[in-house]
């Protein structure tokens, strides 16, 4: 799992490529809390380039959204394979993480 982090307009993307397992939530979790410490607690996780993702990737995205929310921001996430969507759908995460087709979709309205 790769994780690399960019600022676009006014919110920190964390691009996620790659396995989401509990090998890399360590990773994800720093790149969340690292851009809330930072003042930005606008972020949105890009999930286009994520192949899969298990429970624990689904409890670092809860667990950033929590976090992002008590500083005044929000987290969004953008695509997402089949794989991804299936199960944010089947944990019904994606009425709390609604997922936006692209990045740029995610960013509308910030």
């Amino acid at each position: 799992m790769e994780i690399s982090t960019a600022t676009a307009d006014s919110a920190e993307v964390i691009r996620c490529e790659g396995r989401l397992n509990m090998v890399a939530v360590p990773h994800l979790r720093a790149a969340i809390e690292s851009a809330v410490e930072q003042g930005q607690p606008r972020l949105v996780v890009d999930l286009s380039a994520t192949t899969f993702i298990d429970s624990s990737g689904l409890g670092a995205l809860v667990a950033g959204l929590k976090r992002a929310r008590q500083a005044g921001g929000d987290l969004r996430i953008a695509g997402g394979g089949e794989q991804v969507r299936m199960v944010l759908g089947l944990t019904n995460l994606d009425r709390v993480l609604r997922p936006h087709e692209r990045v740029e979709d995610a960013l509308d309205g910030w």
